[in-house]
């Protein structure tokens, strides 16, 4: 019986008319609706002008709902935190234990009460506040006591100072009230059928996705599409389908796609660049976003008014900050120096309701005086519906199908986040980001609960699952034998590759032609990194040795022998240096290279060294670099705590040889690879194995962007894997040979593999 206001289905935007009287929009935001019984609100109780209306008594965590069934009378909504006397009427204190009187009444006393769409009629709430006493009486007088119990126990934690405890008060009664639940066996639809299993679950209610279409896409079912692969859906307000503003003055011209709208006035923006400027980290230039719940319902208040009710605590917003122009609500985000929203779906469809007040709601007046009614169309359209048809001519026009793709990187792509977002004057509040705040670090229970209403309130930037479609670019054979490394500068420009054939190897991007080749030993070189600044390369050898390249002098730079067997794997962060070794040890070295060739060698500090059984084949370190992975050849994963350098798990994970690993971007999860095909999930914080995935055949690489993977296996396929679904969601062929090593950057926009073919291969993101 557990259901979350915030889970509700928002298909029913479209009519809610087609809901009952009362919907999940009444309970407050992280509010629970526990339970629903037929009763009789009793008015006037003991005297002769004793009345019932009957309806239903709703118990939710926060408040007590009474819904009469008579249209004409108000729905009822009690907070909890408002009651002064709770529990069986005619007990001399309603708080003292239960008498053995066989009441079927419940005596609520507050001091306020919200009275609700009376006659049925959408409308900001009625107060009333002053001592009160109601009573309602339940059909099934068994259940009064547990009813004022559950009543007493939320009003208990209601009261509660801490919201932190107030949530963990209602979680314990939650969990307490499901254990006490069992199946009602009346439910059985034949007498011979019987209970075999009975557990915890929830249901979850698929969101809603666009039909797959066929053939020559508008540029409308384009936008569409990229939603909904985006997790953008008409379920979630704050993840709403965005759309953009196409024509920039409303008369004749046409928007510049290519800059978000906050860009889109010279003087605004120099007036945020200055700021953004002179601000601390994290540096952000726009505090508000392009799409929250608040904007959706701004636009959407005369087909959802119940929406923008529960947004606005039971009231509608200024009439004057209303949607009443389109030409004052572009104006506005044009010149306004907080209001950078786009368009919603609506704007580019069929239906105008949104536009037109059919329902007569009472939005309030303007300063002018006027009522907010319809919504005001430009001068060029004849009516909402000439504006809608002119709007989706636009949309589908020639100049806008040769631009949308500069707005499509702005919202979906490469330049929503790091140096591509700054120079394309895209960056928002890094609470509008996924992954921007890590919820599960705050451990104030007040704080993350508010972080979280923040986060829901304000919008977020559209997620997008990055690998999901990749298609093969280019490919170039630059060694003699299999490619065991890839790193690449900052800027793109240079591929840096390690090799079998013991040569480091750099590669022009622009040119694309081999610009040097170095060879340290005559042994392998494992893998590859580039320092900060991309002025040296680490590379790690079988000869037991680490190796650093200087870029701008084209010449070794130095030496670190800290190893007794070849090393198999590095990592750098913050000037510490991690190598893996088949001598069963990861080391953890302090220290900087010499700063120009020929000059005297650098000490490096071994500052922990982390002791294994076997050889030690593969590392990865979190993004705080607090926590360490390892991988080793008889198929454990190690995970350590940096901080004391202490084995925190050794967890059984793969036959055979561990390939790969690499923490989740919130670090709570570890993903590994390994010779035995398997792709595995492991917790963090239990050590315990959570996931377990096969492929045909060994999967030797991967990168994970956090929502999906793509991993490069024995036969030179790249599979890209749905973690939620856990199967293999695509197959694309690549390489001759086994996929050895792989690269992905920032962006997640851009792939590189190599493989014992010889060959790098680079990869584009299809949208």
């Amino acid at each position: 019986k557990r259901v979350n206001r915030n889970k509700q289905s928002l298909q029913e935007i479209w009519d809610y008319r087609s809901l009952g009287r009362i919907s999940l929009l009444l309970l407050n935001l992280e509010e629970y609706y526990f339970d629903q019984d037929r009763a009789n609100h009793i008015l006037h109780k003991g005297s002769h002008h004793e009345r019932k209306i009957r309806g239903s008594l709703k118990i939710c965590s926060k408040s007590a709902i009474f819904e009469p069934d008579v249209i004409s009378q108000p729905i009822i909504k009690i907070p909890l935190r408002d009651c002064i006397k709770t529990g069986k009427h005619g007990e001399n204190g309603a708080n003292r234990h239960f008498t053995k009187e066989k009441s079927g009444s419940i005596s609520l006393i507050f001091s306020q009460v919200y009275f609700i769409k009376e006659h049925n009629v959408v409308a900001p709430y009625k107060i009333e506040r002053g001592k009160m006493e109601y009573v309602f009486e339940l059909d099934v007088p068994g259940k009064v006591e547990d009813v004022v119990e559950t009543l007493l126990q939320l009003h208990r934690a209601s009261c509660l100072d801490n919201l932190g405890d107030q949530t963990a008060m209602v979680t314990a009664i939650l969990q307490s009230r499901l254990a006490r639940t069992s199946f009602d066996k009346n439910r059985f639809q034949n007498i011979s059928e019987k209970l075999h299993m009975e557990c915890k679950a929830e249901m979850v209610t698929p969101l809603v996705t666009n039909p797959g279409h066929r053939g020559h896409l508008s540029n409308y079912q384009y936008l569409l599409h990229l939603n909904t692969v985006a997790d953008r859906s008409c379920n979630d307000l704050s993840q709403y389908p965005g759309f953009p503003w196409i024509i920039h003055d409303y008369s004749r011209t046409f928007r510049d796609l290519s800059k978000p709208v906050g860009a889109l006035n010279k003087k605004r923006l120099e007036g945020l660049l200055t700021g953004y400027q002179e601000m601390p980290e994290p540096k952000f230039m726009y505090g508000s976003h392009y799409s929250s719940p608040g904007y959706v319902l701004f636009y959407l208040v005369r087909i959802a008014p119940e929406y923008m009710l529960c947004l606005q605590n039971g009231r509608f917003d200024n009439a004057d900050r209303m949607f009443n122009s389109i030409t004052e609500t572009w104006k506005n985000c044009l010149d306004g120096a907080t209001d950078f929203k786009e368009l919603i779906p609506e704007f580019y469809g069929d239906d105008v309701s949104f536009l037109v007040n059919s329902l007569k709601l009472d939005l309030g007046k303007r300063q002018g005086r006027q009522m907010v009614d319809d919504v005001e169309v430009p001068p060029w359209a004849s009516s909402p519906e000439d504006f809608l048809q002119k709007s989706k001519d636009a949309l589908e026009s020639n100049y806008v199908s040769e631009h949308l793709q500069e707005w499509i990187d702005l919202i979906f792509g490469y330049k929503q986040k790091g140096s591509c977002a700054v120079g394309a004057h895209n960056v928002f509040h890094p609470l509008t980001c996924e992954g921007g705040v890590d919820l599960n670090n705050i451990q104030d229970p007040d704080e993350k609960v508010a972080m979280l209403t923040q986060i829901l309130e304000f919008g977020k930037t559209l997620a997008w699952n990055n690998i999901t479609k990749l298609q093969l670019h280019e490919h170039y054979k630059i060694h003699k034998e299999a490619v065991t490394g890839i790193t690449v500068s900052r800027n793109g420009s240079s591929v840096f590759t390690t090799s079998q054939d013991s040569t480091l190897k750099m590669f022009s991007k622009e040119s694309k032609m081999l610009q040097s080749s170095i060879s340290f030993s005559n042994m392998a070189l494992s893998s590859c990194l580039l320092l900060p600044g991309d002025a040296t390369v680490v590379t790690s050898s079988w000869d037991n040795n680490v190796y650093f390249y200087s870029v701008a002098f084209g010449r070794h730079q130095d030496t670190l022998m800290g190893h007794d067997d070849a090393v198999s794997k590095i990592y750098w962060h913050d000037n510490r240096l991690y190598s893996a070794s088949w001598d069963s040890t990861v080391k953890v070295w302090s220290g900087v290279p010499a700063e120009m060739p020929g000059t005297k060698r650098h000490h490096f500090d071994l500052l922990a060294e982390l002791e294994h059984d076997v050889s030690v084949d593969t590392i990865s370190l979190n993004p705080a670099s607090t926590l360490l992975v390892s991988g080793t050849k008889e198929g454990t994963v190690n995970i350590w705590d940096l901080t004391t350098a202490t084995l925190m798990h050794q967890i059984p994970c793969h036959s055979g040889i561990v390939c790969d690993t690499a923490f989740s971007p919130d670090s709570r999860h570890v993903l590994s690879t390994g010779a035995d095909g398997c792709l595995n999930v492991t917790d963090v914080q239990t050590g315990m194995l959570i996931s377990s995935m096969m492929s045909d055949e060994p999967q030797r690489c991967f990168v994970w962007d956090g929502n999906s993977v793509s991993s490069g296996s024995q036969s030179g396929e790249l599979l890209t894997w749905d973690l939620l679904g856990a199967k293999i969601s695509e197959r694309t062929q690549g390489h001759t040979g086994a996929v050895t090593c792989i690269w992905m950057n920032e962006q997640c926009s851009s792939i590189i593999t190599g493989g014992e073919d010889r060959q790098i291969i680079f990869w584009k993101l299809q949208y």
